[in-house]
């Protein structure tokens, strides 16, 4: 296995298309409403159970990234080295470090490093945002810091995970460009900061 720092190094979907700057309406009292990130660096792995080994997995999985226990479905939980994302019933992402090795009678593991695009989205108008482009109900009480959806955008599959920094969006990355430009499109209305 490929440690994180050796791995190689990965060019964005957005790359040539990501102009950083101030766009749009003005914010209240001239702030951005929305600010938008690419960040890079993305290492996302995906670690499957089977029925019967779920809690080892779990287990193990809560285990790479320092957390004490794994998190239930639509939760995730952040330990020293990384973050972990309940996305099904059988299926986490681990997030910022290694998955931990499985026997195959356990679970199975895909790095989805370079196949996803990870969009970090925050400000006061953050939510509204959000709510013109995916079927999700934002608000606090329903999706607090800490929850995790599989959703679609424009009809195609992604995850939102909402992490102590804003809204982490992982996007296809084939698709990545597409949703990055409606994005930066319709948070032009709230006054849209590019980081």
């Amino acid at each position: 296995m490929v440690d994180a720092k050796s791995a190689a190094e990965r060019v964005s979907a957005l790359a040539g298309h990501y102009h950083t700057g101030r766009f749009g309406a003005k914010g209240v009292n001239g702030a951005a409403g929305v600010v938008l990130a690419d960040v890079h660096g993305l290492v996302l792995h995906q670690v499957a159970a089977w029925p019967q080994t779920i809690d080892a997995v779990g287990s193990a999985a809560a285990s790479a990234v320092g957390a004490k226990s794994a998190p239930g479905p639509g939760a995730a939980a952040t330990g020293k080295t990384g973050s972990l994302l309940r996305i099904e019933p059988l299926k986490w992402l681990v997030y910022a470090t290694l998955a931990p090795s499985l026997p195959v009678e356990q679970g199975v593991i895909l790095d989805l490093s370079h196949s996803r695009t990870h969009v970090r989205i925050h400000g006061d108008q953050a939510v509204a945002l959000l709510n013109r482009h995916l079927p999700l109900d934002l608000r606090e009480n329903s999706f607090p810091v800490g929850a995790v959806a599989s959703t679609a955008f424009h009809h195609c599959g992604v995850i939102l995970w909402r992490s102590g920094e804003g809204y982490e969006l992982f996007l296809p990355r084939g698709f990545a460009l597409a949703l990055w430009e409606m994005l930066v499109e319709s948070a032009q209305q709230f006054g849209v900061e590019v980081v």
